[in-house]
């Protein structure tokens, strides 16, 4: 009996607490995101970077059995194309393995770069300029090496954000300092008057951004791209546009090869630039780290005597391929070079599509952000100028209420991952969502989650 009692007890309390809301009962108990946070050395999770929220999400799935709808981590989660599987499968076969690769490529990726440059962004170079990476992440590490150490008065790289966070990180490791502004309040001819400012003192050497955006996912306007590269003519200054979601606005086909409309660049306005266009996202193909570096005539044949601080040469091509690249890794996978050329050629030829294999991305976002949209949370970046941003690998929301980092807190609690948008230079709050590893069964869980969150957070 007394047993009996205590348990009723035990049960009007809970109802109490349920009424008067001073308790929610959610997926994840309530005690144990804050405890594996805690157990973890994390204060504030707004804060924290992709890899350490992976380890937290990892963690608590462990602790409590319970599976998230994972949003954290821009991982690709459609296949390889098999062109490409089976050109990297038969140039193992081959031997290549035993050969050290080419640094600067081999011939046949060198050809299929230039093809693929000329019909999917309009844009004319020679087979010297492209240059084969382990991933855009040893891309931005060798560029930001070499490009700004060029002039020794030049004081580092100006940021259009929100971006990716490694690639300031890889500044402070080489010790560079850098700029950098938020685009959210600089869309349109504002956007120029925020360059102009930022570049007016000649002290910046570079400006990156990436477009498509992570983690944004906003697309810098043509006109727009005619700023950057008019203001960076008139300040000498490189522009690195880091094309890692290549052609995949879906708003626009950019997939037929020689045909407009084409990938929108800067280097239609500027001959001062240095692209990334990476395997990962586009081509699936993010587990070989492989990714393409078009440099224009011009850049790579820039004479910089203060490039021989750090280098054998003042030429800045040369000083990338045979200082920074071959300091870093000598090169990249020979096998996977010839993975990534067999889909770039295939993509030239027409006979593969790279557009059609990712669209799933889009669709994804659309159903994903309708979700989140219905239950209270509005969407951050959330247009072009003013058409509104595509449907695509990332989307950004927030919460009426709720900083980044109590919304990606309280998230934890109903099973559902993402990072803040803190730690991408935004401004604003709120988290960025990755469509990628959402699995088509999980979404009606992600509904269902969020309208719980809502009902009892709204």
């Amino acid at each position: 009996m007394r047993l009996y009692n205590i348990i009723l007890q035990r049960y009007e309390f809970f109802v109490y607490l349920q009424k008067n809301n001073s308790m929610k009962v959610t997926p994840v108990p309530q005690n144990v995101a804050e405890e594996v946070l805690s157990l973890n050395g994390i204060q504030n999770i707004g804060h924290a970077n992709i890899r350490e929220v992976s380890k937290i999400i990892n963690e608590i799935e462990q602790r409590t059995g319970v599976e998230f709808v994972r949003m954290e981590i821009g991982v690709p989660g459609l296949p390889t194309p098999e062109v490409g599987v089976e050109a990297h499968i038969q140039a193992l076969k081959n031997g290549i393995s035993s050969i050290y690769p080419p640094i600067d490529g081999t011939p046949d990726f060198k050809k299929e770069a230039v093809r693929f440059v000329k019909n999917f962004l309009d844009i004319d170079v020679v087979p010297e300029c492209c240059i084969p990476t382990t991933g855009s992440m040893q891309a931005g590490m060798a560029t930001v090496m070499t490009v700004n150490r060029m002039d020794k008065n030049k004081e580092g790289t100006l940021f259009i954000d929100p971006g990716f966070p490694v690639q300031k990180a890889q500044c402070k490791m080489l010790g560079h300092t850098y700029r950098s502004f938020d685009v959210y309040n600089f869309r349109g001819e504002k956007l120029r008057e925020k360059l102009e400012e930022m570049l007016s003192d000649g002290k910046v050497s570079s400006i990156l951004y990436s477009s498509p955006n992570n983690p944004a996912w906003y697309c810098l306007t043509d006109e727009e791209l005619r700023m950057i590269g008019e203001v960076a003519n008139k300040y000498n200054v490189v522009v690195i546009e880091d094309l890692a979601y290549f052609g995949m606005d879906f708003r626009k086909d950019y997939s037929t090869p020689g045909k407009s409309p084409y990938q929108p660049t800067v280097a239609k306005y500027t001959d001062n630039f240095i692209l990334f266009i990476s395997s990962s996202k586009a081509f699936s193909y993010a587990g070989e780290r492989m990714a393409l570096v078009v440099f224009s005539e011009k850049v790579w044949n820039i004479q910089a005597p203060d490039l021989l601080r750090y280098f054998q040469t003042d030429k800045l091509g040369r000083a990338y391929l045979f200082g920074a690249l071959y300091a870093l890794s000598a090169g990249t996978s020979h096998s996977a070079q010839y993975g990534f050329t067999a889909m770039l050629k295939a993509s030239n030829d027409g006979t593969y599509n790279y557009i059609e294999a990712v669209r799933e991305y889009g669709e994804r976002a659309k159903i994903m952000k309708k979700y989140f949209t219905d239950n209270g949370f509005y969407i951050v970046y959330d247009k072009d100028g003013e058409v509104p941003i595509a449907d695509g690998f990332f989307f950004t929301v927030s919460y009426p209420g709720y900083t980044g980092g109590e919304l990606l807190k309280e998230l934890l609690n109903y099973g559902i991952s993402a990072i803040t948008l803190d730690t991408t230079g935004s401004e604003c709050q709120g988290i960025r969502a990755c469509v990628s590893l959402v699995k088509a069964k999980q979404l009606p869980l992600l509904k269902e989650r969020l309208e719980l969150f809502h009902k009892q957070n709204g």
